[in-house]
């Protein structure tokens, strides 16, 4: 029996079969395949990643951080890692923590979201603020010329 699937290794991971939706043509260069509804396809095979039990491989998060057009400069930056740190992950250099993975199933799933603000809108504002608070913890010093010379936490 002939397998008629189609093996979609185009979207970066390797067990992705089509059993249809698909079509080969002829091309001067030869066979060439067209996927019909391909965004479809892969927001598909990202809400099926973003919902099972089973943990996300490196190779499935890229998928879904690509999917979401998020660079992974910005992944790290949501997450407060380094971005060397999420490519150790995606490469399956190092694993990653439960909890950025469950914050990257959720936002998989809000991406495309109609609702007012969705959770990454409120990590980028989290984020921000703890930057702006990092800012605003400087300790400035005065150098006192009066009767009681010394430094002295201004005010």
């Amino acid at each position: 029996m002939h397998d008629e699937r189609y093996h979609y290794t185009e979207c970066g991971l390797d067990d992705v079969f089509l059993m249809n939706g698909f079509e080969w043509n002829a091309s001067p260069r030869g066979k060439t395949i067209a996927i019909m509804d391909i965004d479809a396809l892969n927001r598909k095979i990202g809400e099926h990643l973003s919902r099972r039990k089973k943990d996300l491989s490196g190779k499935e998060m890229r998928f879904l951080r690509r999917e979401m057009l998020m660079s992974q400069a910005t992944l790290a930056h949501l997450l407060k890692v380094s971005e060397q740190t999420i490519h150790r992950w995606e490469t399956g250099k190092s694993a990653f923590p439960k909890a950025a993975e469950a914050l990257i199933r959720r936002l998989y799933l809000e991406h495309g979201s109609t609702e007012t603000e969705t959770l990454r809108d409120s990590l980028t504002r989290i984020a921000d603020l703890e930057e702006e608070l990092d800012r605003s913890h400087e300790m400035t010093f005065a150098l006192s010329k009066g009767r009681r010379r010394g430094w002295a936490l201004a005010a």
